[in-house]
């Protein structure tokens, strides 16, 4: 393994969890602004409807998926900035 991805693993393990705490609060504001309500449904709450189980679990999902990547990029980028190394896959994109 590469030193630098070595070195950089705590660093995207605490980025991961900042994103986590920072995407379900996020998550939490859209709900509301959508819904009016604080509490987004769970999967087995039986008295909401499959729709509104289905649209948390969509609004959830692209909230953490933008927050992750948007994190791990902003986290490389920076890594990559003090100290000339990227700290993820280098090989090229092939565009296929």
């Amino acid at each position: 393994m590469n030193v630098n991805k070595l070195l950089y693993r705590p660093l995207g393990m605490l980025f991961g969890v900042l994103g986590g705490l920072a995407a379900s609060a996020l998550f939490g504001q859209v709900w509301k602004l959508i819904t009016g309500t604080k509490e987004a449904p769970t999967p087995t709450q039986k008295d909401r409807s499959w729709g509104e189980v289905l649209l948390a679990a969509s609004v959830q999902g692209a909230i953490f998926g933008l927050v992750k990547a948007a994190i791990d990029r902003g986290g490389a980028t920076g890594y990559d900035k003090l100290t000339g190394e990227w700290p993820g896959d280098t090989n090229k994109y092939d565009g296929d």
